[in-house]
């Protein structure tokens, strides 16, 4: 495993790509979010492929994109939330790198999606939360996804709070431990 490589995983509004910028810019690396990169290289956003190809020829786009930002080095890479669905993708992420669940509660989830509502990130970048019981959505998300992402992470990190510094210097540790095979 190149112990360069962070990979952040974790459900929608989790703070992935907040924490994946700040990550890369501690370390020196170089920063990828695979929602970004799969509109960069389609030059629509995410909800269009959704429409045009629902979520499996999304998840298709999305295969491609992590086989191959994977082998780069040295980033820091945050991923979609759903990116463990597919078992090529957990293992291109455990093989080539260091594997981070950024885990937070449902309550916390919900506020944070919330919050995007008006954003960038909000529903049209998350065309699963575009129901109206988005609370129930993401308790069924986390359902199916939670044990997925136990299984794929090399380090389970709490981002329930608020405090960015102690937060990041948790994170830090982890990964450094984990480098070191601690």
């Amino acid at each position: 495993m190149p112990s360069k490589n962070v990979f952040l995983i974790g459900m929608p509004g989790v703070g992935k790509t907040t924490v994946g910028r700040l990550l890369a810019l501690t370390l020196g690396q170089t920063f990828v979010d695979s929602d970004e990169e799969i509109v960069r290289r389609n030059g629509v956003e995410i909800n269009t492929i959704f429409e045009i190809e629902g979520e499996a020829g999304f998840r298709e786009r999305e295969v491609n994109v992590i086989r191959e930002v994977t082998q780069r080095s040295p980033i820091v890479l945050a991923t979609g939330g759903g990116v463990i669905l597919r078992e090529e993708n957990r293992k291109a992420l455990r093989e080539n790198g260091i594997v981070v669940y950024l885990h937070a509660s449902l309550d916390v989830l919900e506020a944070r999606t919330d919050k995007k509502r008006g954003s960038s990130n909000s529903t049209h970048q998350r065309p699963l939360l575009a129901g109206s019981d988005r609370r129930a959505t993401l308790a069924a998300l986390l359902d199916v996804r939670q044990p997925l992402y136990r299984e794929t992470a090399h380090i389970i990190v709490d981002a329930n709070t608020t405090q960015r510094s102690k937060f990041m210097q948790k994170l830090l540790t982890a990964i450094e431990s984990c480098r070191q095979g601690a």
